[in-house]
């Protein structure tokens, strides 16, 4: 019946697996109470794993819960079982132990058939122009999301472009054309990855499929080809550009990477045709046919060729398609076969049949034709002689007779598709003209004997007809029911030329208007009307100038399918480095660009050319009441502006502004944030920041508040007599106080009075040392009789460390 206390806590605060990404989380306890009186707890803790306990002391109402807040840093992989006492009113001292795992985020590069790691992709020889594919699996070893990227390393070391390995080591080095020519090449339509960036879920397998499409170097002019194949050693990258919750790490100091070596060697095609490729056909009459065996040889030692032959009239190929392995041969037999009579120049075209990528879908790989050969067939096909046969007629005149009439040549049986036609030119005889048409105007329209059926219909009233040979004057039958009166013509012309004037008035109107807008924008003091540009020409550039002016500033492909290379983005980086802003920008976007830009969903790809960091800062030694600011910088590689808010809610950071800005694109910029501390100890915490008001992330702040402290250039000092000065001179020298801190320090020096006093003096007795400065005192011994020649000093330093010197004087008595 007496009220008391009972308090319980849980036993282990167990955070489970986490990444290493530099990032405070928390985690809660409760401490019950189901007695009926109120009670006590006090949490003690002696490490330095444990960053922030809250509250350590505290009361539990009856029937009530209380929770406690424990933080831990996840900036190094480490195992985490720390132990905390608790104690708990009427319980005693309870221990809870404090458990995590923190492992660095892994992304692996595995085979698809074996599982195993992969480091390099042997794709083997590929004919230029064509493609070939591999698949490998990205597996996210993590206990948390991430987002990934892929970058292709086009200048890194080892890396090969176009490059015959098999050749001596001289005769490549000789070849500087070649390499000119690499450099210039891009090296993203090589290597294709897709997908190219994406996300993984926690220990989560993605399919990748890598496609190497190698091209053909072009050579300078003159410059013997003597090595066609063409060896290629890239490399390609996989970036863990986030983590969970969205979460988008600067990836500057430490990126955890994975990559993967690309080998494979581009070949021409090597096909030789005998005879070839300008074929000759033997001539042949109408109806027969003309053969040609010709043996196409694959010189190639590594890839067999699939060919196919496009149909052409008038030849046929035997067999369309085949494949021929590699050093072998295969007969084609070409037939001519004309249609017709006369010269044949035609070109065949043979297609090479291999893998390649749609342009329209870059996804897909198929079936077909990357190259094409073109022969040349010339055949000429004769006309017969035709031998007249003459039959004897017996009794029947024929309508074309010889000298005897009794003789016809029989040679119309094969004419008997088309029936014969009267041709006259009417139009320049009147033979057949009647007399009475003879001076009819020759403008009159003629008509043909064959359209009588279509002329007894409504015609144009002022159009007149006449047959083809008399010239008489066509009978026109004009249907009064359907057919215009004058009235109504007229009528009708007069409302088209309305109309037509209408719209011609609404023309000069609108051009009025448009005319008096442009005088009333150029007619100002500012603006005298000319335009832009008008009556400049164009410079003049040359193609090296061209050339090499874009590659060195070319941007990224609009196409997303493309990957991201090491030079693309370093040549984007240092033309954003440029361009830095330190002032003046907009806290929120206010065009409609900037409106338009900032609410845009960015991908892994987009995210990871924006570099925001360090994403550690690191304070050092930072004196307590004092300020001391450091560098956020924010550098904006896209084409788009980016809208940055910082969201910071820690005491120590507070005067840290501006807090939002929008960034150009292209543009470098910083952030100053400030950290001030009333107390001394180790600080750790982090803060957030968010991209388009939706992409988070954070950077982890780290400081050591210490209190005001000098340093002595030495401890003891030995003061020696001036040459040529007498000995009752006073002996002089300097030491030098050096400021580490970050704060100004005032000090003070105090002797040490002995029982025979002191002979030593210091001067300045006091001041300030400026932050990182340093100051020299001058310390002086007096001689006297009976002089002590030792002397002591304490250096105290106003709310910060005492520091002891000792002097020496050194007194040589000549005799």
């Amino acid at each position: 019946l007496i009220p008391c206390c009972y308090l319980e806590i849980e036993s282990e605060i167990n955070f489970g697996a986490v990444i290493a990404n530099s990032k405070i989380i928390s985690k809660e306890i409760s401490i019950a109470n189901r007695g009926s009186a109120s009670g006590t707890f006090k949490i003690s803790y002696d490490g330095v794993v444990l960053l922030n306990i809250e509250p350590t002391t505290g009361v539990v109402e009856p029937k009530s819960i209380k929770t406690v807040k424990v933080d831990i840093c996840t900036d190094v992989p480490r195992v985490i079982k720390e132990m905390m006492k608790v104690e708990l009113e009427g319980h005693g001292c309870t221990e809870v132990w404090i458990k995590a795992v923190v492992v660095e985020q892994v992304l692996k590069v595995l085979g698809v058939s074996c599982g195993n790691i992969l480091e390099c992709i042997h794709f083997g020889p590929v004919y230029f122009g064509s493609s070939k594919t591999e698949q490998i699996s990205l597996y996210n070893e993590s206990p948390e999301r991430m987002d990934w990227v892929a970058v292709l390393e086009d200048n890194a070391i080892g890396g090969e472009m176009g490059t015959d390995l098999q050749r001596s080591a001289d005769a490549v080095l000789q070849d500087l054309s070649l390499k000119n020519r690499t450099r210039a090449v891009d090296v993203s339509t090589l290597i294709l990855c897709i997908p190219n960036q994406g996300t993984l879920l926690p220990y989560e397998k993605s399919l990748v499929t890598l496609c190497f499409s190698p091209k053909k170097f072009k050579r300078d002019f003159g410059v013997n080809d003597s090595s066609p194949k063409q060896d290629y050693v890239l490399f390609l990258r996989f970036e863990a550009v986030g983590n969970k919750d969205g979460y988008l790490q600067a990836l500057m100091n430490h990126p955890h990477h994975m990559e993967l070596a690309l080998t494979g060697s581009g070949l021409p095609l090597m096909l030789t045709f005998n005879p070839g490729p300008v074929i000759k056909f033997m001539d042949c009459f109408l109806g027969e046919q003309t053969q040609v065996l010709c043996t196409f040889e694959n010189e190639s030692e590594s890839l067999p060729v699939t060919f196919s032959f496009r149909k052409t009239a008038h030849f046929n190929i035997s067999p369309e398609k085949g494949k021929i392995k590699k050093k072998s041969a295969k007969d084609v037999i070409f037939s001519f076969s004309p249609h017709q009579i006369g010269t044949f120049k035609v070109k065949q075209v043979v297609d090479i049949i291999g893998s390649g990528l749609e342009k329209n879908n870059l996804q897909v790989l198929k079936t077909k034709s990357f190259h094409q050969i073109y022969l040349s067939f010339i055949g000429v096909c004769k006309s017969k002689r035709k031998n007249i046969l003459f039959k004897i007629n017996p009794g029947i005149t024929p309508m074309i007779s010889n000298a005897t009439g009794q003789f016809v040549a029989d040679g119309t049986g094969q004419c008997t598709d088309t029936a014969p036609v009267a041709i006259l030119k009417s139009t320049q005889t009147q033979i057949h003209t009647h007399w009475i048409n003879r001076n009819c105007k020759g403008d009159a329209l003629i008509a043909f004997p064959n359209d009588r059926a279509a002329s007894i219909r409504p015609s144009e009233w002022n159009k007149k007809y006449r047959t083809i040979f008399t010239k008489t004057e066509r009978y026109n039958y004009i249907d009064p029911e359907f057919s215009y009166t004058d009235c109504e013509r007229l009528s009708k012309e007069a409302h088209k030329e309305y109309y037509a004037d209408f719209i011609s008035s609404l023309r000069q109107r609108r051009l009025q208007k448009d005319a008096a807008r442009q005088f009333y924008i150029y007619n100002n003091s500012v603006s005298i009307g000319l335009k832009p540009a008008e009556g400049l020409k164009s410079p003049k550039i040359s193609i090296t100038d061209f050339h090499t002016e874009k590659l060195q500033f070319k941007m990224l492909p609009l196409d997303e399918n493309y990957l991201l290379t090491s030079r693309k983005l370093a040549a984007i980086g240092s033309k954003s480095s440029i361009k830095e802003i330190w002032s003046g920008l907009s806290a929120m976007p206010s065009s409609t660009q900037e409106k338009e830009d900032c609410t845009l969903t960015l991908t892994s790809k987009q995210l990871h050319q924006i570099l925001i960091g360090p994403s550690t800062m690191d304070f050092g030694d930072v004196c307590v009441y004092s300020t001391t600011a450091r560098k956020l910088h924010i550098i904006n590689n896209l084409l788009v502006h980016i809208w940055i808010q910082i969201e910071i809610e820690i005491d120590e950071l507070q005067q840290t502004s501006p807090l939002s800005q929008v960034v150009p694109p292209l543009t470098k910029t910083h952030i100053p944030v400030v950290f001030e501390t009333n107390t001394l100890g180790m600080f750790k915490r982090s803060f957030t920041y968010t991209i388009n008001n939706q992409h988070l992330g954070h950077v982890l702040v780290v400081a050591k508040a210490v209190s005001v402290e000098l340093e002595l250039s030495a401890k003891e000092l030995i003061l020696n007599p001036i040459p040529g000065y007498l000995v009752e001179t006073e002996f002089r020298t300097t030491v030098r106080v050096y400021n580490p801190r970050n704060h100004p320090a005032e000090f003070t020096w105090k002797p040490i009075i002995t029982d025979r006093g002191t002979a030593f003096s210091i001067q300045p007795a006091k001041g300030f040392v400026e932050a990182y400065r340093d100051l020299e005192c001058e310390v002086v011994w007096h001689p006297r009789f009976n002089s002590p020649e030792a002397g002591e000093f304490n250096l105290c330093v106003r709310k910060g460390n005492k520091i002891r010197l000792k002097c020496f004087a050194k007194v040589t008595i000549h005799t």
